[in-house]
C-alpha cells in the first residue's frame, strides 16, 4: 500500500475537474497553506466528515537519553494534534471488516 502525497492529489484534480496541471497544483498548495495559516495564527481547522486538526501545548517533561540513560529535560512545546471524525472513523472500520480483518489478538 502506498501513500497519498500533494502531487497525487493534484493529478486527481486534474484528471476529474479538468483543471490544468498549474492550477491543480496551485489549488492543493492553497488548500494546505490554508491548514497552515490557521494553526500558525491558533485557530483550529475543522474539516466536516473527515476530522479536526488542534494545536497542544505540551509542558516541559523530564526525559532519557537512549543511550547513555542521562536524565536530560524535554523542553515545553506546541504541537498539532489530529482527531479523526466520526464519518471517517467509520468508513475506515467499514474497509477494514470488507477485507476480512479482525481486531481480536490470537
Amino acid at each position: 500500500m502506498g501513500a497519498l502525497t500533494k502531487a497525487n492529489l493534484a493529478e486527481y484534480l486534474f484528471n476529474t475537474l479538468g483543471l490544468n496541471k498549474r492550477e491543480a497544483k496551485e489549488l492543493v498548495e492553497l488548500f494546505f497553506e490554508e491548514i497552515r495559516a490557521c494553526l500558525e495564527s491558533g485557530e483550529t481547522v475543522k474539516l466536516s466528515g473527515f476530522g479536526n486538526f488542534n494545536l497542544r501545548d505540551k509542558s516541559e517533561r523530564p526525559g532519557r537519553n537512549p543511550k547513555t540513560g542521562e536524565e536530560i529535560p524535554i523542553k515545553a512545546r506546541r504541537v498539532v494534534t489530529f482527531r479523526a471524525g466520526h464519518k471517517l472513523k467509520s468508513r475506515v472500520e467499514a474497509y477494514r471488516d470488507d477485507q476480512g480483518e479482525t481486531t481480536e489478538e490470537v
